[in-house]
């Protein structure tokens, strides 16, 4: 009887150590995939910055103004008058006869909801 518990016992232990090595060699795998995607953050956070800097770089006033003004003739562009400014009283309103969209509640026939009861 002491060994066929015994072999009972070292199958459960090489089991249950098959099981924690099969948990070990998983888990290193997913913290892998982890700091793969971490690296990979990092790389687009670095990239969007490095966009912005060139963004910010080629919205300097500076550099439009020296831009338009090398490139007048072809893109047709003249200082914008005082007049073209309008005050914001001087801009339409709302249109007084809009109708709202919205159910006023009363019951229809025809409308179909997602019930299908009788």
């Amino acid at each position: 009887m002491l060994r066929t518990l015994d072999v009972v016992l070292v199958v459960a232990m090489v089991a249950a150590a098959t099981i924690t090595y099969q948990i070990k060699h998983a888990a290193e795998e997913k913290l892998a995939e982890v700091r793969e995607l971490q690296a990979e953050i990092k790389l687009q956070e670095e990239t969007i910055d490095l966009l912005e800097a060139d963004w910010s770089l080629l919205n300097q006033p500076s550099r439009l103004q020296k831009l338009s003004t090398a490139f007048e003739a072809e893109l047709g562009l003249k200082p914008i008058a005082p007049e073209q400014m309008a005050e914001r009283d001087e801009l339409p309103g709302r249109a007084s006869d809009f109708e709202p969209q919205i159910a006023e509640g009363v019951a229809d026939a025809e409308l179909t909801t997602g019930s299908v009861q009788p």
